[in-house]
């Protein structure tokens, strides 16, 4: 069983638990479940930011203990105010050392988008993110058959979310569009080999129909690349590891942006 298909066997299970614990009804009394959801695309768009989608990841299953004790508060904050677009929030606990308080915080600290970052296999999650104060969700094409990605993209935007789709290569791209989604992200890692290649969302961008956001993910180390990735189209570059690696993330974030100007 490769790595993805363990997630996603031990997110069934997960999530049943939660269905017990938490009943829908409950979910949609949620204090956020009501407020209207911040556009990550309009925030990729805007002048005044970076287009830079800044992530909070306690660990991975390639990287294992990145920075296990971050502050959610400060981090957050921190990055918007360096021109972040937006935050994605790590949600899943067992892998990735994350969990829905996280996102709870980054959500009372700042007025942006927030992705919700975990594995998505069940209407339930999309209710779930959006009680937690979540504006876009993740879907992940190597999980999902394309009724899924339907199905499950449908019910977010119902709900006034956009939905990020997450490709890796040409196979996932052409059979998961659909306009249930919203943004589509090309993810630069190889799921089997850990290893990333930014070569990966320049072979894919003009594959992308244009009616898309572009968005390149992982394996982004450098502010240069993302001058490149620019020209294929790219309006979007979720960063999460060069950021996390460093005591303080926020700050290296800071950097990072200053050199992009």
């Amino acid at each position: 069983m490769d790595i993805l298909s363990e997630i996603v066997s031990n997110k069934r299970k997960e999530v049943a638990a939660s269905k017990e614990l938490y009943p829908v009804k409950l979910l949609e009394n949620s204090m956020y479940y009501q407020s209207k959801p911040v556009s990550l695309k309009k925030y990729l768009h805007r002048d005044d930011k970076s287009g830079i989608i800044a992530e909070i990841k306690r660990k991975s299953p390639s990287k294992g203990q990145i920075n296990t004790h971050v502050s959610v508060e400060r981090t957050s904050i921190g990055y918007m105010q360096a021109g972040a677009s937006g935050l994605s929030v790590l949600t899943d606990k067992e892998y990735f050392g994350g969990s829905s308080d996280d996102l709870k915080v980054a959500r009372a600290f700042n007025f942006c988008p927030i992705l919700r970052k975990d594995f998505m296999i069940d209407e339930y999650q999309v209710i779930e993110a959006k009680s937690i104060g979540a504006d876009v969700i993740l879907l992940i094409a190597a999980s999902l058959e394309k009724s899924e990605i339907e199905k499950l993209g449908g019910l977010a935007q119902s709900l006034g979310m956009e939905v990020l789709l997450e490709v890796h290569n040409q196979e996932e791209l052409e059979r998961s569009i659909t306009d249930k989604v919203d943004l589509i992200g090309v993810n630069n890692r190889n799921l089997k080999t850990f290893e990333t290649d930014v070569k990966t969302s320049f072979d894919l961008a003009e594959l992308i129909p244009s009616e898309f956001t572009k968005v390149s993910e992982s394996g982004i180390s450098d502010p240069n690349t993302i001058k490149q990735l620019k020209q294929y189209g790219y309006e979007g570059f979720l960063i999460g590891e060069t950021f996390m690696k460093n005591g303080r993330p926020e700050k290296a974030a800071k950097e990072f942006i200053k050199q992009l100007i």
